[in-house]
């Protein structure tokens, strides 16, 4: 059958919320992740919005293995080929993008490619590029990737709990043990490829193309993504962008910080969320 081929449904996709909302919230996991690390804000988007998730290829949780390819994944435009064609597929316009991590750059690629399919972008932990230089601070040395290669390259079992102890707040072990688990679902050969990628790219000369309105959102405290990159993409950026700090550790602030996410999602968004849980969601 045709469905059971369609990208939308090799990466699991699920659309939730209303049926009857015209507005689409798009929620893009980054290295390591899936589709559940955000759950904890799903139920609240969906009471206003549509909210689409899914599993990039590189996932663990995505069944077809083949799906990733490392050499057509050697760079962020196969991936952001790869969301324009699944909005495509859903026939999704004028999308509010939200992009953790590397998915931020990866939306902002895609929207410079297809500016109809965006709406606004909202980048939570995203960097350019990871890496110093003289006059950019990325937040990490050469030598500090050099070695997490070597680390994955060695023993990406154990990598992945050390990694997950520094990117997630260790004060929310529940979140530190679920990245955890999320990581080691990642088979070895794509973890390396991937953190490849990931480490090594540069894509500072995409901001000063983007055009759709831009809301960058950081942590106080981000191993990953410190907040110099935050407000160097501000500056860099073509169209309107600002920048929003939530007081919290770590990388994952919709896996440690949800609520606190959700009152600047609310801000940008110009809603207020209820922050009593919300009914659970199903998939339509």
């Amino acid at each position: 059958m045709v469905l059971e081929k369609s990208l939308s449904s090799a990466i699991n996709t699920k659309i939730m919320g209303s049926s009857g909302s015209e507005e689409t919230i798009v929620l893009a996991h980054g290295y390591g992740g899936d589709q559940s690390v955000w759950d904890k804000i799903v139920p609240y988007l969906a009471e206003h919005y549509r909210v689409v998730v899914f599993d990039w290829p590189f996932s663990g949780a995505v069944n077809n293995k083949d799906l990733f390819d490392p050499s057509k994944y050697s760079s962020y435009d196969a991936f952001a080929n790869d969301l324009i064609a699944l909005l495509d597929e859903l026939n999704l316009k004028s999308t509010v993008f939200v992009g953790h991590s590397m998915s931020g750059m990866i939306g902002c690629i895609a929207s410079i490619n297809r500016p109809d399919l965006f709406k606004t972008l909202i980048l939570i932990g995203a960097s350019p590029r990871y890496i110093n230089t003289e006059d950019y601070e990325g937040g990490l040395e050469m030598s500090d990737i050099t070695q997490i290669i070597s680390a994955i390259e060695s023993n990406y079992h154990n990598w992945a709990a050390y990694f997950a102890s520094l990117a997630v707040d260790a004060n929310d072990p529940l979140s530190v043990d679920k990245f955890v688990k999320c990581l080691r679902r990642m088979r070895p050969e794509v973890a390396l490829a991937l953190a490849k990628t990931v480490f090594y790219s540069d894509q500072r000369d995409v901001l000063d193309q983007v055009s759709t309105p831009c809301t960058i959102i950081n942590t106080s405290s981000d191993i990953v993504a410190p907040n110099s990159v935050a407000f160097y993409m501000q500056k860099k950026i073509k169209g309107k962008s600002t920048v929003e700090i939530i007081n919290t550790n770590g990388h994952f602030p919709q896996l440690t910080a949800h609520l606190e996410l959700l009152d600047v999602l609310g801000k940008v968004l110009g809603l207020k969320f209820d922050h009593q849980d919300p009914d659970i969601v199903g998939v339509n």
